[in-house]
């Protein structure tokens, strides 16, 4: 049987309280995390950023965001170890949408448009 490769984003804040050495420890661990587990890797830190409400009385978290490729079950463990891992204030992972089947839908709807239009002239 062969296996459902899809593609995620996960974004994730680190607590902005602990120390650069720390946050780099644990942004560290998840990117491993997703590396060892998924390919196509692709991770934009946003750094250091003022929330827009207080967690846990913390006002500043650093934010991560990362794509990938994977297996569908790994996002759920990712989720997992996020929940127990302390110093992460929030995460969310989706899935991304298939660029290529909405391309080729849009072509199909843009002829079919043209042959409409071409039809109704004549």
């Amino acid at each position: 049987m062969e296996k459902k490769i899809g593609s995620y984003e996960t974004l994730f804040v680190v607590s902005g309280n602990l120390a650069e050495d720390a946050y780099v420890a644990l942004k560290d661990k998840f990117v491993a995390l997703i590396e060892s587990n998924a390919s196509d890797v692709v991770v934009n830190e946003w750094g250091k950023r003022r929330l827009a409400y207080p967690i846990n009385y913390i006002t500043e978290g650093y934010y991560v965001l990362a794509n990938f490729k994977s297996e569908p079950d790994f996002p759920h463990e990712l989720t997992r170890v996020f929940g127990i891992t302390e110093g992460i204030l929030r995460y969310m992972t989706v899935a991304k949408e298939v660029k290529a089947a909405s391309a080729e839908a849009e072509e199909v709807s843009v002829e079919e448009v043209a042959e409409s239009t071409e039809a109704t002239e004549e």
